[in-house]
């Protein structure tokens, strides 16, 4: 699909209120890197898109520090909540239990599974559903694409519809969940972000945390292999 026309087809998929303010689940990573930009675009010079990252006792904090650089860059206002204790109970897995390893391959293997946090993204979410609701934003974003379904069920369209029917009830004003990436490959949100001129550079991927990205997790493995599909060049720098 070519670059241009991508842009023209999602920001097409997305509603069009009077009032476009968004808060933007922000993790660090490719997806979210590009979905801020889309949110920037969409929401205009009219609107204000903001960002949120989650602290929930993830394995490193490496992401966060790439999403705080990247709003910087994008004059997006960003916030940081602190949720490490949940780490301790959200157990079970090597995003949260250091004695759990990190799974190497491709990212649809089983053992992939062992990459999965209990209920992360309905706690993100909801938090994300607060602050909008203070901020007086209309909608939340997430980054959720095609790519995670076969892993993890909190990506796939039932829930984030779930969530989405959760958000406009649960206050007085409906707050919308927004999953642009819903039907789009992880090779498809690489060509969005060349049209939107994301610096690739400035995200964070990988499930470990040394000093470049290791190239054999998973997320590393999905990350070259959308860039090779895309037709992109990757600028990150991986280890193998």
């Amino acid at each position: 699909m070519p670059t241009a026309p991508i842009l023209k087809l999602v920001l097409g998929t997305l509603p069009t209120p009077h009032k476009r303010a968004v808060v933007v689940v922000a993790s660090g990573g490719l997806d979210s890197a590009v979905l801020l930009r889309l949110m920037q675009t969409w929401a205009g010079p009219e609107g204000h898109a903001r960002a949120l990252s989650i602290d929930y006792g993830q394995r490193h904090l490496r992401e966060i520090g790439y999403a705080h650089k990247f709003c910087a860059q994008g004059g997006i206002p960003h916030k940081v909540v602190y949720l490490s204790a949940l780490g301790g109970i959200l157990t079970g897995s090597s995003q949260t239990d250091p004695t759990i390893p990190v799974p190497e391959g491709h990212y649809e293997d089983e053992s992939m599974k062992t990459t999965v946090v209990p209920n992360r993204n309905m706690i993100i979410l909801s938090v994300a559903i607060g602050y909008a609701i203070a901020e007086d934003c209309s909608f939340v974003a997430c980054g959720a694409h095609a790519g995670d379904h076969a892993i993890y069920p909190d990506c796939r369209p039932s829930f984030l519809w779930g969530m989405d029917h959760m958000a406009t009830i649960c206050h007085y004003t409906p707050i919308h969940v927004l999953a642009p990436f819903l039907e789009l490959t992880k090779a498809q949100i690489v060509s969005l972000g060349v049209a939107l001129q994301v610096p690739f550079e400035d995200t964070w991927s990988c499930y470990n945390s040394g000093p470049i990205h290791c190239g054999k997790c998973g997320t590393c493995v999905e990350r070259r292999e959308a860039f090779e599909l895309a037709g992109v060049t990757d600028p990150t720098k991986y280890m193998q």
